[in-house]
């Protein structure tokens, strides 16, 4: 027999608990976070219904997924135009915006790939992978149309990912090295404007 849909207010809890344990598992780890911490953190006492069939594995695993399709909302809307600059452009802005304004989930998604991918290991070489492939045939096309330069298109995707990413799970080390002048929110938009002449410029095709 299929579970009865979640209605609006138990949708709005489970909001609540999954953005509850964002904070806690990303502060604390998997192994050093409890279900306990997870209910305080939420405002919520541990016996409410949406606790009492969940283990800490299986909250984990929720916030995991959905910390997976929100990193990949960016990379899926690349190639809505036709202009490959504009599109690149836009997608190095969609992820240091996701940095600036989520970065304990990105640290959470770190946090599962250097433990070796335990959970989302099966996602990653299917989602991931089957988004990855196909933006790489459109920048395949791209490049075959002599509208970009000639790339490989996954390690380019790589070197974003990184990049961008780096001011959301180093974020502590840009602002010390970077100091109070230039650690401040301006900081994310001293990394775009660079970002987008490093990459935007190097795969701009010759002559154009």
């Amino acid at each position: 027999m299929a579970a009865a849909p979640r209605t609006r207010i138990q949708n709005e809890k489970r909001e609540i608990i999954l953005d509850a344990a964002l904070d806690v598992f990303s502060a604390h780890g998997f192994r050093g976070s409890t279900i306990d911490q997870i209910a305080d953190a939420a405002g919520m006492t541990k016996p409410t219904p949406l606790y009492a069939s969940r283990r800490k594995d299986d909250i984990y695993l929720s916030v995991l997924r959905r910390t997976l399709e929100d990193g990949l909302q960016p990379l899926e809307a690349l190639g809505a135009g036709d202009d490959p600059r504009e599109e690149l452009r836009a997608y190095l802005d969609r992820k240091l915006e996701m940095s600036r304004d989520n970065p304990k989930a990105s640290r959470l998604y770190a946090m599962e790939m250097l433990q070796g991918a335990p959970v989302l290991g099966v996602v990653l070489g299917t989602r991931l992978k089957s988004l990855v492939d196909e933006k790489a045939a459109l920048m395949r096309r791209w490049i075959a149309e002599g509208r970009m330069a000639p790339v490989d298109p996954y390690h380019l995707i790589f070197m974003v990912w990184a990049t961008t990413q780096h001011y959301a799970d180093f974020d502590v080390q840009v602002r010390a090295v970077l100091g109070p002048e230039r650690g401040g929110d301006q900081r994310f938009e001293d990394a775009a404007r660079f970002l987008e002449q490093l990459f935007v410029g190097a795969l701009t095709p010759a002559g154009k």
